[in-house]
């Protein structure tokens, strides 16, 4: 997957470990998980909750060069507006900053909001073009997933969101995905609450089949839950 070089700066949310606060400040450990958040290609940074800032710092990114953030829905382990504004002040151009088209969000200084309409395509400077969809999650939040697409290579980053909407479901009609990543907040648990919001593993068991039948996906496709 040449086109697409994906960093996990963190794969949980609320219930991350208090182990951060000690032995784990300055290392990754799979026992002490930061929020969820993801760096595409050295400059694109994908949500940027609790942790964004010291998990970039224990991956020695120099945040300077992140040109724009995108942001799939305001929850703050996902979204962290006084971050957001640091990053902002070390630059000299405005920070592009992605946000669903309907979102309600706060004036910050040398901050350039990039409104995205349902289905539209937009085109960033290296070449990727970026879609949102929306997702079926806390509607107050404006969620969206995001499909990012460079030389005929697709990656859906799909968090957080139970199942697929259907206008959602149909836009990924034969996408084949190179890359797919989905939350699976619930786990492997029966009778969790969180499943209008949030996917499991059985809910995922059951997708994948139908994501491949749909051409959503291949035998090829990289999957991370």
């Amino acid at each position: 997957m040449m086109e697409f070089k994906f960093t996990f700066l963190g794969t949980s949310a609320y219930d991350y470990s208090e182990k951060l606060k000690t032995e784990f400040q300055n290392s990754f450990d799979y026992d002490a998980r930061r929020a969820a958040a993801g760096l595409l290609n050295g400059q694109y940074l994908i949500d940027c909750g609790f942790h964004c800032e010291e998990s970039l710092r224990i991956a020695k990114v120099d945040t300077s060069k992140i040109s724009d953030i995108f942001i799939t829905h305001l929850h703050d382990d996902h979204c962290n507006f006084e971050f957001i504004e640091k990053v902002a002040k070390e630059k000299v151009a405005p920070l592009n900053v992605w946000v669903r088209h309907d979102a309600e969000v706060p004036k910050l200084a040398n901050i350039n909001w990039k409104r995205m309409a349902k289905k539209e395509r937009y085109h960033l400077s290296d070449g990727t073009t970026i879609v949102g969809l929306y997702a079926n999650h806390d509607e107050s939040t404006w969620p969206q997933h995001l499909l990012f697409e460079k030389s005929g290579k697709r990656f859906l980053y799909a968090c957080d969101g139970a199942w697929f909407l259907y206008d959602t479901y149909y836009a990924l009609k034969d996408m084949k995905l190179s890359l797919l990543v989905l939350d699976c907040t619930c786990g492997d648990y029966e009778g969790e609450w969180r499943m209008a919001e949030h996917n499991s593993i059985p809910m995922i068991r059951l997708m994948l089949p139908s994501l491949k039948n749909w051409g959503t996906i291949s035998d090829e496709t990289e999957i991370y839950i």
